[in-house]
């Protein structure tokens, strides 16, 4: 009952959002608040030297974000969002907590090592695109930067012997992440980069060299108004 009323409230949304479009003027003051959804290829960056690229491994996300004009013909805005991203990590880094620290190292005997987590978004945005008041298919550009705030992360192995172990919310997790981004493309269909500037563990060594690993996402993003 709960998705159909969601459902429900979102058409009657999105139709008395397209009305009041309908109602503008060209040379009309507007703003693009949208829904946005993205799936990403994902890949671990900035490795140790003794851990391999990750394997395949993916990003998806989802949130809204809001539109403030900066110049009359609207073409220019920022934009600020809320949204929640999930990350699947097919990874080579072996990751332990133990005694409440957290342990890094290399075990190729691993069967399949996994790394999971679960963010919420903060995409700040500057924009520009073709688009008029009463224009909905139009080249866009947005760039800008997403902080993530983590809610849950875990860490999870099988070793040569089929034993299999779970570490939930690691105290070396960098709980706050941040990263560049930049969405280019037309109508719906529009490329997304997410360049991770900060790691994703905190003061984490491996055989005395620094564990510097971030994450970079490429892959598609689509807007809804």
């Amino acid at each position: 009952m709960k998705h159909i009323l969601f459902v429900v409230f979102l058409l009657f949304y999105t139709s008395n959002f397209l009305a009041q479009k309908d109602s503008l003027q060209l040379g009309d003051r507007y703003a693009e608040d949208q829904i946005y959804v993205s799936i990403s290829f994902s890949q671990l960056n900035d490795q140790p030297s003794l851990i391999s690229k990750s394997s395949f491994s993916y990003s998806l996300s989802t949130g809204f974000i809001k539109d403030f004009i900066l110049n009359k013909s609207g073409n220019i805005s920022f934009a600020a969002g809320l949204g929640y991203g999930y990350d699947f990590f097919n990874h080579k880094l072996k990751v332990e907590e133990i005694n409440g620290k957290t342990s890094f190292s290399s075990d190729n005997t691993i069967n399949s090592n996994f790394y999971k987590s679960h963010n919420i978004e903060f995409p700040l945005e500057l924009r520009w695109r073709t688009s008029t008041a009463n224009k909905y298919s139009f080249w866009r550009v947005y760039t800008g930067i997403k902080f993530l705030y983590n809610v849950s992360n875990s860490f999870q192995f099988e070793d040569a012997n089929n034993n299999q172990f779970n570490y939930n919310n690691v105290t070396a997790y960098n709980k706050l992440q941040y990263g560049l981004t930049i969405s280019a493309g037309y109508d719906e269909f529009n490329m997304n980069v997410f360049y991770g500037l900060s790691p994703i563990f905190k003061d984490a060594v491996i055989n005395s060299e620094a564990v510097n690993t971030k994450i970079l996402k490429f892959g598609l993003i689509f807007y809804f108004l």
